[in-house]
């Protein structure tokens, strides 16, 4: 674990604005600020030391994550990749997801926000929409293309503007915690370094398999805490019904990681079976099995 960077805060101005009458009022630099944190905090040094290769780094908040998918890795080393991305396909035009394309030449992610209705909706002649590669914040990368990243290019990344309710001293030194955006946060996007890759690679995933996000409250439509959790029910009733067993009712299922990664090895357990929902299947030792196996 590392702290990553912190940039001061503005006002819509560009005055730097004060948290208190002796602190600059400063926010942390955006995912992006990963890049200077691994070489400011020794982290690529010590990579270097123990011979790490490769990395997976990947978003907080996608409960469907494939934690260091050793098929995406294998497919990018065995592709020299020096960069990789997994993506899924936009179906919607305004879905609140930046897609990865080409502009002037070179691959980088334009954010949803940045894309016009018109240019979001282009289709192409089997259907599917021009834009349609969604960046899902699921990153493969060298250490070596790390590193150069952080010592030869890191101060060329892009800074972006995010208006936001910042506290603020007034005048008189009292301290004003705004209603309405009232300054800008200074962040780094983490895929802004696709501008420096030479071996990009993009590999689109099934989103029901690979990713449903945590972005809103309960009570909003989608991306919420019940939504994702009902996509992992989902997808483990899958990995169940695939290698043979039958779910009955239903609630939840949830197969834990000890046990399965990716539904494979389950076909001894619950090949023939029936399970009354909700379940757990837990590790082996703790899962009856046929055939006498514990």
């Amino acid at each position: 674990m590392f702290e990553q960077g912190m940039m001061p805060c503005f006002d819509l101005e560009g005055k730097i604005i004060l948290d208190e009458k002796h602190r600059v009022s400063r926010s942390p630099d955006g995912n992006g600020g990963l890049y200077r944190a691994l070489r400011d905090r020794k982290i690529l040094a010590d990579m270097t030391r123990r011979g790490v290769k490769y990395l997976h780094a990947h978003s907080v908040d996608n409960i469907l994550v494939k934690v260091a998918d050793p098929i995406f890795i294998g497919f990018c080393v065995q592709r020299k990749a020096d960069c990789g991305a997994k993506v899924v396909e936009k179906t919607v035009p305004s879905e609140p997801l930046g897609v990865v394309c080409s502009v002037n030449g070179a691959y980088q992610v334009v954010e949803y926000s940045e894309v016009t209705l018109e240019t979001a909706s282009r289709q192409r002649d089997d259907g599917r929409l021009t834009f349609h590669a969604g960046n899902i914040c699921n990153h493969f990368f060298t250490s070596d293309f790390l590193m150069n990243v952080a010592n030869d290019f890191e101060n060329q990344m892009k800074l972006h503007v995010a208006n936001k309710k910042i506290p603020f001293v007034n005048s008189l030194g009292e301290r004003n915690v705004p209603k309405e955006p009232n300054g800008i946060k200074i962040e780094k996007f983490i895929f802004d370094v696709f501008l420096f890759t030479k071996n990009l690679v993009l590999w689109e995933v099934p989103r029901e398999e690979e990713f449903s996000a945590i972005k809103n409250a309960e009570g909003s439509s989608k991306d919420t805490q019940s939504t994702a959790k009902a996509a992992l029910s989902n997808l483990h009733r899958s990995y169940v019904t695939k290698a043979g067993g039958e779910l009955i009712g239903d609630g939840v299922v949830e197969v834990s990681p000890m046990l399965s990664y990716a539904g494979e090895g389950l076909e001894q357990i619950v090949s023939g079976r029936k399970f009354q929902t909700p379940v757990l299947l837990s590790e082996p030792d703790e899962v009856p099995q046929k055939n006498g196996f514990h």
